[in-house]
């Protein structure tokens, strides 16, 4: 199912439109990152759940370029802190950087071992056929201290319950794919697109 160079990314995450593009590149999927769309403003994301402002992206970009566009909003939940960070993972802290961010969720579990976890990814499609929008889940835990080289983001401390004792950054990229929450949502994809008939 070729679907050509016409999609857009709505992200200029430069992790994120690797490993997505990694993942759909079997189905013949090519993605433009929107960074090559110079014009267009980032995209806002004012929702309060991921799939809320997935498809706030998705729509945006959509409208900006009139080009088929997907858009993902992911993140971490954890049970111990009802859910936080959840939607406002990348900001979580004010300097909004991986080792800010995990460092601050480290503090925030001090003695706390009750650790469950989730990554949560949302994933919007909107074409000129229509709009539709789901979420993909990987269960895990949160680790006391980081682990791993590979990744972006939270990986160093997630720990996958599909995977014992191996920290996100630890795994290989295809293991992540394979497991991973934004790999999850991808899956669905295709099935998505026929629907639409884009």
């Amino acid at each position: 199912m070729s679907q050509g160079t016409g999609w857009v990314l709505a992200s200029n995450n430069p992790h994120k439109v690797k490993e997505i593009g990694r993942i759909l590149a079997p189905h013949g999927i090519s993605l433009r990152p929107l960074r090559e769309f110079p014009d267009v403003e980032d995209p806002p994301e004012t929702g309060s759940t991921f799939e809320a402002n997935a498809l706030q992206k998705a729509r945006f970009v959509f409208q900006a370029t009139g080009l088929p566009c997907i858009a993902d909003d992911s993140g971490l939940e954890v049970d111990a802190l009802n859910g936080a960070p959840g939607v406002h993972s990348k900001r979580y802290t004010p300097q909004a950087t991986a080792q800010a961010n995990n460092t601050k969720l480290l503090g925030a579990l001090d003695g706390v071992s009750e650790r469950g976890a989730r990554f949560v990814c949302a994933l919007a499609v909107v074409t000129a056929a229509g709009e539709e929008v789901w979420r993909g889940t990987c269960e895990g835990s949160i680790a006391t201290a980081p682990a791993g080289t590979h990744g972006f983001g939270y990986d160093p401390l997630f720990l996958p319950t599909e995977i014992p004792g191996k920290c996100m950054a630890e795994l290989a990229p295809s293991d992540k794919d394979r497991i991973g929450h934004r790999g999850q949502a991808l899956e669905r994809l295709p099935e998505a697109l026929n629907r639409l008939k884009a």
